[in-house]
This record gives structure tokens, C-alpha cells and sequence, in this order.
């Protein structure tokens, strides 16, 4: 058995063992943890909500999520196109895929439900023009889309309800299931700051 000898340092020394010492790390660890933290301002004046002001790793303790789907759980809200042949079915509600469908169906449905809550998020924050004081939440319960947020009393009650209107009908033509806002209004959009930082 032939050994690799290396020269280092006037040193004639083994390959292995030259392998073997870079494998240790002297340095300390460093856990910078930087996404979905606010840094702190100069003057200490700039304002956070409940749901900033509680970092990424509190979801589910002290903070909810954003969206909540249940549709994963029945199927989702409508057929996809391609993924069965529609022909030979009776009625929608009575097939009942498995195996390969089943995860096709549920794949599609993911992404499908992603692109949807942005649109929904990108639709409010424009509708709702510099109205919306917290984060939107989407709630998903079978084929119901339920849309949750904070909005500023800034317009007057007519112009309100027309908002609300408008807003619901456009979504649920677009989306093909009903739509339903749940809004809390409040005066001042300082009555939302959890803490200044």
C-alpha cells in the first residue's frame, strides 16, 4: 500500500493527515437572522402593527397566518381543465379521484391558490387606495373566499359601501365562487401601532 506524502514546511507529512486537520472550525457561529425584521429608525418613530412588530418564527403563537385554506380539503373550488377526461363523468361532485389524479388535482390547486391571494391582495391594496391600514387575510372554506381587513374611515359611508360591492362582485365574477368582505373600520390609522421602533 503506497502512501501520498506531501511536503509542507520542510515536513514530510501524510495526505490523510493534512485532510483531517482543516476539518475543525475555530470560528463562532453566527446566527444573523434578518428576514422579516424592521430595523430600528434614527428617531425611533417609525410605526409598527401587531402582525410587524411579531417576527416570522411567532406565526402560530402569537400570530395568525395570512391565508387559511380549507379547499385542499374537498377537492377545491372548481374542475381544473386537462387533468380527466370531463366527458365521461356524471356530475362533478360525485367523482371522486385517487392516486395520480388526486395529486395532480392537488398540485394544481396549490399554485393555483397562490397566484389567486396576491391577486386578491393586489386588488384590495388598489381598490382600497391608501384605506387598507393592516395585512389582508384570506380565509378559504370550501368554494367561499372570506377577506378580512382594517380600513380606514376615509371616504364617506355611500362611497363605502360601494367599495364593498364593487369589490366582492369583481372578485367573484373573476374567481367563480363567492366572495365575501369582512371589514373592521377605525378613525385614525394610529389606532392600528402596536409599538414605534
Amino acid at each position: 500500500m503506497a502512501f501520498n506524502l506531501v511536503k509542507l514546511n520542510n515536513e514530510i507529512r501524510p495526505l490523510g493527515s493534512l485532510i483531517l486537520n482543516r476539518n475543525i472550525h475555530v470560528t463562532a457561529v453566527c446566527n444573523k437572522i434578518k428576514a422579516g425584521r424592521y430595523r430600528k429608525s434614527p428617531r425611533g418613530d417609525m410605526p409598527l402593527t401587531y402582525e410587524m412588530a411579531n417576527p416570522p418564527h411567532f406565526i402560530g403563537v402569537r400570530k395568525g397566518w395570512n391565508s387559511w385554506n380549507t379547499s385542499n380539503l374537498s377537492l377545491g373550488t372548481k374542475p381544473p381543465g386537462n387533468i380527466w377526461n370531463m366527458a365521461d363523468m356524471v356530475d362533478y361532485h360525485q367523482y371522486k379521484p385517487s392516486g395520480y389524479e388526486a395529486d395532480i388535482l392537488e398540485a394544481h390547486r396549490a399554485s393555483e391558490t397562490v397566484i389567486e391571494d396576491m391577486f386578491i391582495r393586489k386588488f384590495m391594496t388598489g381598490t382600497w387606495h391608501s384605506l387598507c391600514l393592516s395585512e389582508i387575510i384570506i380565509k378559504r372554506q370550501h368554494n367561499h373566499i372570506r377577506i378580512a381587513a382594517i380600513i380606514r374611515q376615509g371616504v364617506s359611508a355611500r362611497k363605502m359601501y360601494f367599495l364593498i360591492g364593487y369589490t366582492e362582485e369583481f372578485l367573484s365574477y373573476w374567481l367563480q365562487c363567492p366572495i365575501t368582505l369582512e371589514l373592521q373600520t377605525t378613525p385614525d390609522k394610529t389606532d392600528v401601532v402596536f409599538k414605534y421602533i
